[in-house]
């Protein structure tokens, strides 16, 4: 059996390189203003960094240009195309008929992925973009499973099938919404959703023979969150998933810190390896309770299971990690010429004590190493601090860790 590859979201090339280090068989990035994701676009330079990396360490990278575009934008995604064939990408996202049409001219050495905007949900479309250049398709998250296994059984066996399993839930149609265009002039089809579905509202009723008379449908002090869908997980579903053959399972997240990328890409990494090599003793638990160290809404199956669920509905708003935080990243072993010095430079993402509880994130297995900060010091001056505040980007300090550790591991702080 080909072994499923493990997909991971890059909005940048340090979080390329933290996909990777946690177990990412390949990264997707964003291009310029011409992906749905155009906050975490990836410059030309970093991803061509990015690509020339991948390649070296066995790593493959995808680009998005999965934007529905006007003709305006043309021009652009002829260019685009035409650096992404230089570069050798390994593929570029697409939705638009229009720009995959471009793409075959301008990029015609490079696979194209039809994007999950395209809503595909049945075979006969996953064939129609197998005949029209595409040799992968990514399915809608509306199917259920039943419905993925029909279209795995009978589309063309050399087109390849991509599914998400881990990430925020689109309130849009496999994300074609237009209701950030609506409220905020911010089109979410052009790469700059507002996120609307998000926002907190104040909801009314108002009574026919009574105009005027509103009255407020239930909701707490920070209103109703009446679109916000609860996180994707499909964590326990990892055996099935597998079993059915789907060639890539898809993190969504471009937007989220490489925190989040270690963890939830390590714990999917560790699922799938653990399941190839000893089906019959799966325990999904093991890995739910990393994930849940880092959700940010509630989870949910969606409608992988049941297509009348009715359980994916974020009510509450945002859960942004009540019990653990992004503590920083190890940049580099403080004394490199001493094998058995443990001190570390570590970039800060939050407020460090001493005495904090933390844990570093190891790549390759499930287990993080639990330890209590004992001291720290100021890079520059030496001296011993008691706590340190990340007042600006890129700010370190020197820390002792319990294990030898490796240039771009996470630490994790418990609150």
């Amino acid at each position: 059996m080909k072994k499923t590859e493990l997909l991971a979201p890059a909005g940048s090339f340090e979080k390329a390189k933290t996909a990777f280090l946690y177990g990412a068989d390949a990264v997707y990035c964003g291009t310029g203003s011409l992906s749905l994701r155009s906050r975490a676009a990836v410059d030309d330079d970093d991803l061509a960094k990015t690509i020339k990396y991948a390649h070296s360490i066995g790593k493959k990278v995808y680009a998005a240009i999965n934007i529905y575009a006007w003709d305006s934008y043309y021009e652009e995604i002829k260019k685009q195309a035409q650096m992404l064939n230089k570069l050798k990408v390994d593929a570029i996202i697409a939705s638009d008929g229009g720009v995959i049409e471009i793409l075959k001219q301008y990029a015609p050495d490079v696979p194209i992925h039809v994007s999950t905007q395209a809503n595909t949900v049945s075979y006969h479309t996953a064939d129609f973009w197998h005949k029209n250049g595409a040799s992968r398709v990514i399915l809608g998250r509306e199917l259920n499973k039943e419905q993925i296994r029909e279209i795995l059984e009978k589309k063309d066996k050399d087109l390849e099938v991509e599914i998400f399993v881990h990430g925020a839930i689109c309130f849009g149609y496999s994300g074609r919404c237009f209701l950030s265009d609506f409220l905020a002039s911010r089109s979410a089809n052009l790469g700059d959703c507002a996120q609307s579905c998000r926002w907190a509202y104040n909801v009314y009723v108002e009574e026919a023979n009574n105009p005027g008379n509103l009255m407020p449908v239930e909701h707490d002090e920070k209103g109703t969150y009446i679109f916000s869908s609860k996180d994707l997980c499909l964590i326990k579903e990892i055996p099935e998933i597998i079993e059915m053959g789907v060639d890539s399972l898809k993190i969504e997240g471009r937007l989220k810190t490489e925190y989040y990328l270690a963890s939830v890409v390590n714990s999917y990494r560790n699922a799938i390896d653990d399941y190839y090599k000893d089906p019959e003793h799966y325990d999904y638990t093991r890995y739910l309770k990393e994930l849940e160290k880092t959700k940010t809404r509630g989870l949910t199956t969606f409608y992988f299971n049941d297509r009348n669920n009715k359980d994916f509905q974020e009510y509450e708003g945002k859960q942004y990690n009540p019990d653990y935080e992004f503590g920083g990243k190890v940049l580099e072993k403080y004394q490199k010429d001493n094998k058995e010095e443990k001190k570390y430079v570590i970039e800060i993402r939050n407020k460090l004590t001493i005495g904090d509880e933390m844990e570093i994130l190891v790549p390759d297995t499930i287990e993080t190493i639990p330890f209590n900060i004992e001291n720290l010091w100021d890079q520059e001056t030496k001296e011993q601090i008691q706590t340190v505040n990340p007042g600006k980007a890129g700010q370190t300090v020197v820390m002792e860790l319990p294990i030898q550790a490796n240039q771009g591991w996470i630490l994790r702080r418990k609150k």
